[in-house]
């Protein structure tokens, strides 16, 4: 049987491939591939189609290793001695797999990367509106669609805001996992200093440290204007989402590369989010941050401020 030593739990958008990644490259570490194989999010059963209704969700499903075999598989090839780990970032938002994490594996370590929640729907809503399956243009607007897009079964990826409530999230993983288990770093820390964070990481998992110094830049596609062409190649590449569904995924993903290229040309830079849609959405968020703060001891009062950080080129370049 072979089953991860730890989990890499969350969040979306917040560095996760970064860091699992570069934990990949040690030694006394193997990392699973696919990276995210979202097993604890089913209840040994495929995704449910209720919850997949949102462009690309039924195609993605497809994706999901939901087998209790597959799964043990992915770790199969972990050399002897090493720690066996993968990295779904819903674990953490997702209550229900905080309870099947501890039902099959009870003594798995978890990693949670949290980042500034606004910055992290921005960064959610850039990478569905680029990737094309993203209809609505204006990130708020957006946010105001969620809980109508929840209500119609759209799946997690779209909870801009929710995927965010880190406070709650960590309140309900504290009641099933003690603490020492649980490893919460900010986003911030692994950007400015990853030496730092990778050998706290090292120590907390019980591997050798000073065998990680740096963490790779995150994929961040280029930046896709709203123009009457991109229009087009967008409702193609959701048209095409929605058929995928009923092919295998590598089929589609062969007819989606091309789209993508020609929907991401011209290498154009993400525009920031503004100050005045920061301060919007704070009041928003501002319960969940104060109550993450009392829950981990740490401030986090610099999330609601008007000006964000920006995404990980931003930062790793500031």
């Amino acid at each position: 049987m072979s089953l991860p030593d730890f989990l890499i739990i969350g969040s979306p958008k917040a560095g996760s491939t970064a860091l699992h990644a570069a934990l990949a490259q040690h030694p006394q570490l193997f990392l699973s591939t696919p990276k995210e194989p979202k097993f604890f999010l089913c209840e040994a059963a495929p995704p449910d189609p209720a919850h997949q209704r949102g462009p690309g969700d039924a195609h993605s499903a497809q994706e999901w290793v939901w087998r209790r075999d597959r799964y043990e598989a992915l770790f199969d090839a972990a050399p002897p001695g090493t720690l066996t780990g993968e990295s779904t970032p819903f674990y953490l938002w997702d209550s229900s797999a905080h309870e099947r994490i501890r039902r099959v594996v009870p003594q798995a370590k978890l990693i949670a990367v949290v980042r500034d929640p606004i910055d992290r729907a921005y960064s959610n809503w850039t990478h569905l509106w680029c990737d094309g399956l993203e209809p609505e243009a204006d990130f708020l607007r957006a946010v105001d669609l969620e809980e109508q897009r929840i209500a119609a079964g759209y799946a997690p990826f779209w909870r801009y805001l929710e995927m965010g409530r880190y406070g709650e999230q960590l309140q309900h993983l504290y009641s099933v996992f003690p603490r020492e288990q649980v490893f919460v770093l900010r986003y911030r820390r692994l950007i400015d200093d990853p030496a730092t964070v990778l050998d706290e990481i090292c120590t907390f998992l019980g591997v050798r440290t000073g065998e990680l110094t740096s963490v790779p830049r995150s994929n961040v596609s280029n930046w896709v204007p709203n123009t009457p062409v991109n229009q087009v190649l967008r409702q193609v590449v959701r048209a095409g989402a929605a058929l995928g569904a009923h092919v295998p995924p590598q089929i589609w993903r062969g007819v989606e590369k091309p789209l993508l290229g020609v929907l991401h040309r011209g290498g154009r830079r993400r525009p920031s989010l503004t100050a005045e849609q920061r301060a919007a959405l704070l009041p928003r968020v501002a319960p969940d941050v104060h109550l993450l703060s009392e829950i981990t001891g740490v401030d986090h009062s610099d999330w609601l401020n008007e000006v964000g950080r920006g995404s990980f080129g931003e930062r790793a370049s500031s």
